[in-house]
């Protein structure tokens, strides 16, 4: 009943289903309870009006209260155990959920966020899982629980008079066939919805990042006016799918009720033709004033129960993503990068194409090109954070692909032009490059990376807090964090991506004299558009069109007067009539 495509259907792990499993268990105990409370009446009103008409004895009053006050005793139990089952398990698998989701997440290649929307898995961790949580604790064990005891209720009306039992009941599966027959439907709307919804996200979100550039150029009504149209179109695609399914559920609740009157009407009739006694009839009466109730919640909630199945589909596509996985033992003979006829496509853009080059250990290897030539990309993917379409990348002699990401990237240091810092302390920031790094370790760290000077000026110091992504912070005290970052971690692999391209001459000047304490003895990887700061360079390897160009010296490519010649002629002549205009 629950196997494999019922768990993917809803997106439960093995402890889910036993939680719902035991939601149902206990929905089942509460709704038969529910009707023995009516067996209790049937039978009390049954000696009571024995006693009057045949002039017996009157029900024994001390019985029925003591049934009574057990019955109360026992539906305060079942129903406690109940919410205990159907709330508060499935919170805790709400939890798990989002904890498993964010543990998949980390081991994802950055590849993969690459090809999705933020927004879009930000909708997924918090819009699904809230809609399924609800779907887990609302509907499921209620509506599967209902199912069971209104099978075995209906075997036992059935003992006592088939006819009434299927005037009763006949209803329920055809209310519930309508309901599962507008599956299609259903499910359509809600695709359109979430993709309307998603849109919304990005609106909001792409609005919040952009704002200064909104402001400064006064474009706030444009982005407000596209924002409203996404948002409308969200409104409208709601009130539709919530329109189309309150159809369904609503006659489907009528049908189901049509039940009530059929029972009437057959009773009646047999009733006056003497096949059952009035006695009977009444127990059936009882019996349709709660025989429903148990589907009421799951029928309000059974639309979304089908919509959720493709917030389900959401997690489940992030759940079987290939993962980047590999060996916890890393044991390199050095640390030489070596790249053997690399190819790399990002979707169907090739961006780079059997690239072969080594970067040694104490050396320094400057890969430089034009915008789109692979440059950012050979360093990403040196350090496993995507993965190769073809070829070989190896450190010390070791297949990177075959080792863990977490356990390859404790030997790299990464400093970019996109600092990301957090809101947090100066110290908390530096301290990420090392879990558990004293004070004083990152204190030396900082000052090695020439934070010191701009911290003094700080009104708390090393405990200033410096705002979502440094925003307290010039470009270049918050470069100098991350270096101070890579300092304190110390690794052996040393990745600058253009970690001074956006600063000014003064700035550069520190950040230079800060890498220069972190790139002693390491093996690095650097790119650089100015040439500039490449001519130190131990060795360049000049990338066009996805392929290596050139590489050697820069004095034998500058005296080769190729490709990287070329380069810093350009560069040169361009400062120089940017210093004539000035």
């Amino acid at each position: 009943m629950f196997g494999d495509s019922f768990k993917r259907k809803y997106a439960l792990s093995d402890k889910g289903i036993h939680n719902m499993k035991m939601g149902m268990i206990w929905t089942v105990a509460v709704n038969l309870l529910m009707m023995a409370g009516m067996g209790l009446l049937y039978f009390m009103m049954q000696d009571f009006i024995g006693g009057l008409t045949n002039e017996g004895d009157l029900p024994n009053t001390l019985l029925y209260i003591g049934l009574t006050v057990l019955f109360v005793a026992l539906s305060l139990i079942l129903h406690t155990f109940q919410y205990s089952a159907t709330y508060g398990l499935v919170y805790g698998e709400v939890k798990n959920t989002r904890i498993t989701l964010a543990e998949k997440m980390r081991k994802l290649p950055l590849g993969y966020f690459g090809k999705r929307d933020l927004a879009d898995l930000t909708e997924t961790i918090m819009g699904d899982v809230n809609r399924l949580e609800h779907v887990w604790s609302h509907c499921l064990g209620y509506l599967y629980g209902s199912y069971i005891s209104t099978a075995v209720i209906a075997v036992m009306l059935a003992v006592y008079d088939w006819r009434l039992s299927l005037a009763c009941l006949w209803g329920v599966p055809v209310a519930f066939g309508l309901l599962f027959g507008s599956r299609r439907l259903t499910k359509k709307s809600s695709v359109i919805s979430k993709k309307a919804g998603v849109r919304v996200s990005d609106g909001i979100q792409e609005t919040l990042e952009n704002i200064r550039e909104i402001h400064a150029t006064n474009q706030e009504q444009q982005y407000l006016d596209a924002l409203y149209k996404k948002i409308d179109a969200y409104e409208k695609n709601l009130l539709k799918g919530e329109l189309s399914a309150g159809i369904f559920v609503n006659a489907a609740s009528v049908i189901m009720r049509m039940g009530t009157a059929t029972t009437v009407l057959v009773g009646a009739e047999l009733i006056l033709s003497g096949k059952i006694s009035f006695m009977l009839f009444f127990m059936f009466l009882l019996v349709i004033t709660r025989i429903y109730a148990p589907f009421d919640q799951s029928l309000a909630l059974i639309a979304e129960m089908f919509m959720s199945q493709i917030s389900a589909s959401r997690l489940t596509e992030i759940y079987e993503a290939p993962t980047a996985e590999g060996t916890e033992v890393f044991k390199p003979k050095g640390h030489d990068i070596v790249f053997e006829n690399v190819e790399f496509a990002y979707d169907d853009k090739q961006v780079l194409s059997g690239v072969s080059f080594t970067a040694k250990e104490g050396e320094v290897t400057a890969l430089v090109g034009a915008s789109g030539s692979g440059k950012s990309t050979c360093a990403r993917l040196a350090a496993g954070l995507w993965t190769i379409d073809k070829g070989k990348i190896s450190v010390g002699g070791v297949d990177i692909g075959t080792v863990d990401p977490e356990v390859l990237l404790s030997d790299y240091s990464m400093v970019f032009q996109d600092v990301v810092l957090f809101d947090d302390t100066v110290m908390e920031n530096i301290r990420l490059g090392k879990h558990g790094a004293t004070d004083e370790e990152v204190i030396s760290a900082a000052k090695a990376a020439n934070c010191e000077e701009f911290v003094k000026k700080l009104s708390n110091g090393y405990n200033t807090m410096i705002g979502e992504n440094g925003a307290r912070l010039s470009g270049g005290e918050r470069q100098r964090i991350s270096i101070a970052r890579a300092l304190l971690k110390n690794s052996p692999i040393v990745l600058l991506d253009e970690a001074t391209a956006s600063l000014d001459v003064e700035n550069e000047t520190k950040v230079q004299e800060a890498l220069s304490a972190l790139l002693k003895n390491k093996t690095v990887l650097v790119i650089a558009h100015r040439m500039r700061t490449v001519l130190s360079a131990n060795k360049i390897i000049v990338l066009k069109d996805g392929k290596v160009a050139e590489e050697g010296t820069p004095n034998e490519l500058l005296k080769s007067n190729t490709e990287f010649a070329k380069m810093v002629s350009l560069q040169k002549q361009s400062i120089d009539l940017a210093s004539a205009k000035a």
